[in-house]
């Protein structure tokens, strides 16, 4: 393919923006800093009507579409800035699930298998059907979102791995079930609500499917210093591109001390 025709290709390429909006009234993940921002100065306020609107912005990195660095969790990892700029873009799929998951469930490999053909190095975007429950969609409920969604199985993990996924996206709070995270302890009724689901449909506790010290948070603590790490809160038009393989681009700011990063994604279909 020549210049000319890559460049007509992408100009007849299709853009989806999977980017939650962003807005002072987005929810963080709990316990985290939500966005703030203050106006510093305003147009009418300048010398000779050379005025400008200027603003100051505070807040935590997990707030909106964000994406996790390795060094979130894991101290030896590489910063955002640090991470080569091709690392967040490439072929990828979509897989929707949210037809077969719905509140505490697991979701497993099988499950996205069945959705998208998913090769070997491939960018994962999984909709669980979640991002319904954002802070700006109609049936907006934020306890579901962060504290409800569905998580991996125990398998999960092993396979993205094996699989050798690129990087992973998720439409809801977090890439790990809420309950292998400190939300399990913050919200006692709702832990016992999602372990008698699964003694239901698995016959075991919570502890026997997920043993604590090797389950916690582990698609934190066992990918990221594998270099497998994920973006959260996706939104927008994820809908519009249901399991179908597409070209996924993240762009984070290149922050060289940054953990974790606010970003835009998109998926492009030709």
């Amino acid at each position: 393919m020549n210049t000319q025709e890559f460049l007509e290709l992408m100009g007849k390429a299709k853009i989806y923006d999977l980017t939650q909006r962003l807005s002072v009234h987005t929810p963080p993940w709990p316990s985290y800093m939500p966005l703030q921002v203050q106006y510093f100065k305003r147009i009418a306020g300048a010398h000779m009507g050379q005025g400008a609107n200027g603003q100051i912005i505070k807040t935590s990195n997990h707030v909106g579409t964000h994406i996790d660095g390795e060094i979130h969790f894991y101290a030896a990892g590489r910063s955002i800035g640090d991470t080569p700029l091709d690392f967040w873009y490439g072929p990828g799929v979509v897989a929707d699930i949210s037809k077969e998951v719905e509140d505490y469930s697991l979701y497993t490999p099988e499950m996205i298998m069945k959705k998208v053909e998913v090769k070997k190095g491939d960018i994962l975007i999984i909709n669980t059907g979640y991002n319904r429950y954002a802070w700006d969609q109609p049936g907006s409920d934020e306890i579901r979102y962060f504290c409800k969604h569905p998580g991996p199985d125990p398998s999960f993990h092993k396979w993205a791995l094996e699989m050798n996924i690129k990087w992973i996206g998720v439409d809801c709070g977090s890439a790990d079930h809420p309950m292998n995270t400190i939300i399990r302890n913050w919200h006692p009724k709702l832990f016992t609500e999602a372990e008698e689901k699964m003694k239901k449909e698995y016959g075991k506790a919570w502890d026997e499917l997920f043993p604590p010290e090797e389950y916690y948070q582990v698609m934190h603590l066992k990918l990221f210093p594998r270099g497998l790490v994920h973006a959260e809160n996706i939104g927008g038009q994820i809908n519009e591109v249901s399991n179908k393989r597409v070209w996924v681009g993240l762009f984070p700011l290149r922050g060289i001390e940054l953990e974790s990063s606010l970003c835009r994604l998109i998926a492009i279909e030709p």
